[in-house]
């Protein structure tokens, strides 16, 4: 116990340090720890580390998808809901195809089936890699959108297919409209156990008197009771985590508290964190070990068919990429479609963003060493031919991905009102709402305290100088000015505040506690003046 104890520590403790490094160096830290895992793994003295496929399902990947599922938008996943369709489920399926086929075709004794489990492996792309690589060069909302509404499905698919092709391997018996039917079971199964699941803690989130730590505390339980469950009935726990995710963030509003929502998202934001740089870590660290397994094939001879697999999922996305806006501008003639003129940069970007992660490497080590009886054929090769494309598509597709947004230069949908007209209408409307409330409901209050009318004073004047930007240019120039400056001067002194609060903490007659209590209103002072988003 004591040894797995330091192993976790030493993992946690490296990959902030090497993050800190891809951070120095402008490096997503996603592709820089991969190139850093797969250098440490060629050291002789480094310990060999086996990664449990186990551990990567039902540890790793139920926080990963509830986080992702809190943080969708879900009027863009409705919005977005076709093209997020066709992607998560036809993409999926047609670059598993075409994988399935140029294996077959390319590697001796390769049969359909283990071409169709390894297609199943390496088609879903990994929504943590492509949100870090972004961070470099942003996308349009939408196309953001799209990607994190397709990462949420694609996984579903790609792991159920990979039970049928299981299945079809240890049975030697495939009915495709059996496999049909079982797909579809998974699938409507998994979002009717999430759904359940986010009602009944929604109805403990609402009814039952829970505190900030309690929420929060739940919400750690809730994706692995949600996996576990619908694994439980054999069914997709990652649809079942993905759905109860949306209905309970959909709720967030409604039953949580403000702290709440500070404590959960800040601790929920470490913890995903942490597991993602982990296990793009040890993706590198396993290749070395992973390529001294091969047997079947001499090592170059299996690189070069393991490239060439990965020049497959790529072109396939794009192809699928390319289909989808000719389908896009058929259709629209017969339906409405949220961009019926999706053009040539958006499906180009959104088919580069293909990089392969947590899912692929889990689905590699999770085939069995043995069917009835005999050891599983080809399954080093399939294990390295996995972690190749996600090293190259991670590390190739990852460096290139900026570079080719800024040749690109996709275009932003169409959207009715600006990112900074809707901050401007909701402002106005707040402390709109905020000067009617205080007046009409507390006016005795604010004309005799002090605090509360320099408040209501604020508020009034910030709502005039709102209005005012409205009139003109140099109106709304003069009026950022002042809010600007404002904000400049309350950070300053916040800064002095926080300065005068940490010599408190040399006296003996303040508790440490109401120092943090007073620090964090400090925080919560200094995010609403900031108001930057990261």
């Amino acid at each position: 116990m004591e040894n797995i104890i330091l192993l976790c520590i030493g993992l946690i403790v490296s990959v902030c340090f090497l993050v800190l490094i891809a951070q120095k160096v402008k490096i997503a830290y996603p592709i820089f720890l991969v190139l850093a895992g797969l250098m440490v793994g060629l050291i002789p003295v480094v310990p060999i580390v086996h990664i449990d496929p186990q551990v990567v399902f039902l540890v790793i990947l139920p926080p990963i998808l509830y986080d992702a599922s809190q943080n969708m938008s879900l009027k863009g996943l409705w919005k977005w809901r076709r093209i997020i369709t066709a992607m998560a489920f036809g993409f999926v399926l047609f670059t598993a195809t075409a994988v399935a086929f140029v294996s077959y075709w390319l590697i001796p004794g390769f049969t359909l089936a283990q071409g169709f489990l390894l297609g199943a492996i390496i088609s879903p792309p990994d929504a943590a890699a492509a949100t870090a690589i972004l961070r470099f060069a942003p996308l349009p909302k939408g196309a953001k959108d799209i990607l994190e509404g397709e990462s949420l499905l694609n996984d579903a698919t790609s792991l159920t297919l990979f039970r049928v092709a299981l299945a079809a391997i240890s049975t030697n018996h495939f009915v495709w409209y059996e496999a049909a039917g079982s797909f579809i079971w998974v699938t409507v199964a998994g979002i009717a156990i999430g759904l359940a699941f986010g009602f009944l803690f929604y109805m403990v989130y609402k009814w039952l008197p829970t505190t900030a730590n309690i929420d929060t505390a739940l919400t750690l339980v809730i994706p692995y009771a949600i996996y576990l469950t619908a694994e439980e009935f054999h069914v997709s726990g990652v649809l079942a985590v993905v759905s109860g995710g949306l209905y309970i963030a959909y709720q967030h509003h409604f039953v949580f508290s403000h702290k709440s929502r500070l404590k959960s998202g800040a601790l929920w934001s470490a913890i995903v964190f942490i597991l993602n740089a982990i296990v793009f870590f040890l993706i590198g660290l396993q290749f070395p070990l992973i390529a001294k397994g091969i047997q079947s094939l001499p090592f170059f001879s299996a690189l070069s068919v393991a490239l060439t697999i990965c020049l497959v999922v790529i072109f396939a996305r794009t192809i699928a990429g390319f289909f989808s806006v000719i389908f896009t501008r058929f259709i629209s003639r017969y339906i409405t479609v949220a961009y019926n003129k999706p053009g040539w940069r958006n499906p180009l970007v959104l088919s580069w963003v293909g990089m392969r992660g947590v899912v692929s490497l889990a689905s590699a080590l999770a085939i069995p060493f043995a069917v009835n009886g005999q050891a599983f054929p080809n399954r080093n090769l399939i294990l390295f031919i996995t972690f190749t494309v996600v090293i190259v598509t991670l590390v190739g597709q990852g460096l290139a991905l900026p570079w080719i947004i800024r040749k690109v230069k996709p275009d932003g949908t169409p959207v009715n009102k600006t990112e900074d007209e809707q901050i401007f209408e909701l402002e106005i409307a707040l402390n709109k709402t905020a000067v009617s409330n205080m007046q009409a409901t507390y006016h005795e209050h604010v004309q005799n305290n002090i605090l509360l009318k320099q408040k209501y004073e604020f508020l009034k004047h910030k709502t005039a100088l709102l209005y005012k930007s409205n009139e003109g240019d140099s109106a709304r120039k003069q009026a950022m000015e002042i809010i600007t400056q404002f904000k400049a001067v309350m950070l300053n002194v916040s800064e002095k505040e926080r300065s005068v609060l940490h010599s408190f903490r040399r006296h003996p007659d303040f508790d440490d506690d109401i120092l943090r209590f007073v620090e964090k209103r400090l925080d919560l002072e200094e995010e609403s003046l900031d108001g930057n988003a990261e």
